[in-house]
């Protein structure tokens, strides 16, 4: 009796509430497949140049590249329809350019650019662009997320049955507004799509360190908010998240917690030079994957050509490049832009 009732005990409980399914790694076609490596390609190579021109003095302030996590944002934003929002935090460049927004408005925008995305008032961790339903680039951490909730409520209140994404990272879900928009989000049932890159280390600090739950897809748990813990460096596996997270939020059932496990190649922006970590332990990443390496091999076997991938990658860099000298040979914002879009009067 004694041994049955323990046994018993031991078994796991019952969970009380609805979850959502767990998800599969997304059957994509071979057009498919080769757009998510055109994507994920855009932005490294996008990204590079832009460590480059930060080098050069070209860009100012500072810089936080996206290189390492692309597969993050292609296979999450993959998903999104016309109807969808997205917002994140000063890591944006990528998700800028998945939106829709073309390279040399990006980088005529890192380069502080009339031309720019923001008209050069922005620079790289404060752009916007409502046509593209892209509302930033936030500089203070973990400010997006309760903005990302008011898209959410928003998006509820206009019944136009958009979802907002909303990305933050691992540092900023120790944020106390994190849990204040969980709560609202969850007790109004909002559309919102709360996805953590955790990439490892917010800004010098190991997750582990600076975390006492490390796995942070639990972190809606007590505001009762599913979480979902994912490979950020599959993009299939990104997009089957996604899939399933959109089905759940779309259905009326509230906001989830994706948590997507991936890493970032260089520093925390460009003036870090990321001597917490060793080199041994960024390159065992990039061996093992590297989430561009594993779509070549995916490509490879449905029997896509090295030749067609080398006229994509010359493709992208010809692209790039004359984002590039767009933007370095386009002016400087006369001085009458610091009094514009300071208020806005009427939507």
């Amino acid at each position: 009796m004694a041994r049955t009732a323990r046994a018993k005990s031991a078994e796991l409980p019952v969970p009380n509430r609805e979850r959502p399914d767990e998800p599969q790694p997304y059957e994509a076609s071979k057009d498919e497949l080769l757009q998510f490596y055109k994507d994920m390609l855009l932005i490294r190579r996008f990204e590079e140049k832009a460590g480059q021109l930060y080098g050069l003095g070209l860009i100012g302030g500072f810089c936080h590249l996206y290189i390492g996590q692309e597969a993050v944002a292609v296979g999450l934003q993959s998903a999104l329809t016309e109807k969808d929002s997205v917002i994140t935090g000063y890591r944006d460049h990528g998700h800028m350019l998945l939106c829709g927004i073309p390279p040399k408005d990006v980088m005529a925008e890192l380069t502080g650019r009339q031309a720019g995305i923001s008209k050069g008032k922005g620079g790289s961790m404060h752009m916007f662009s409502v046509e593209h339903k892209f509302y930033g680039g936030h500089g203070i951490v973990g400010a997006q997320v309760s903005l990302g909730t008011g898209l959410g409520f928003s998006h509820k209140y206009k019944g136009d049955g958009g979802v907002c994404l909303a990305y933050f990272g691992d540092g900023a879900a120790n944020q106390g507004q994190v849990y204040e928009s969980f709560n609202m989000a969850e007790l109004w049932k909002l559309p919102v799509i709360f996805v953590i890159e955790n990439n490892q280390y917010a800004m010098g600090t190991s997750v582990n360190r600076a975390s006492a739950e490390d796995q942070l897809y639990r972190r809606g748990e007590s505001f009762r908010i599913p979480g979902i813990q994912v490979d950020g460096m599959d993009v299939l596996a990104a997009r089957g998240a996604a899939e399933t997270a959109l089905e759940w939020v779309r259905a009326g059932k509230g906001p989830i917690i994706l948590e997507m496990k991936t890493y970032r190649y260089r520093g925390h922006s460009m003036s870090d030079p990321a001597k917490y970590r060793s080199r041994e332990e960024v390159q065992a990443v990039r061996e093992k994957s590297d989430p561009i390496e594993h779509v070549k091999r995916l490509l490879d076997e449905q029997g896509v050509r090295e030749d067609e991938l080398k006229a994509i990658e010359a493709e992208i860099r010809k692209a790039v490049n004359e984002s590039a000298d767009f933007a370095e040979s386009t002016p400087e914002p006369n001085s009458e832009e610091l009094y514009t879009d300071v208020l806005v009067e009427k939507y």
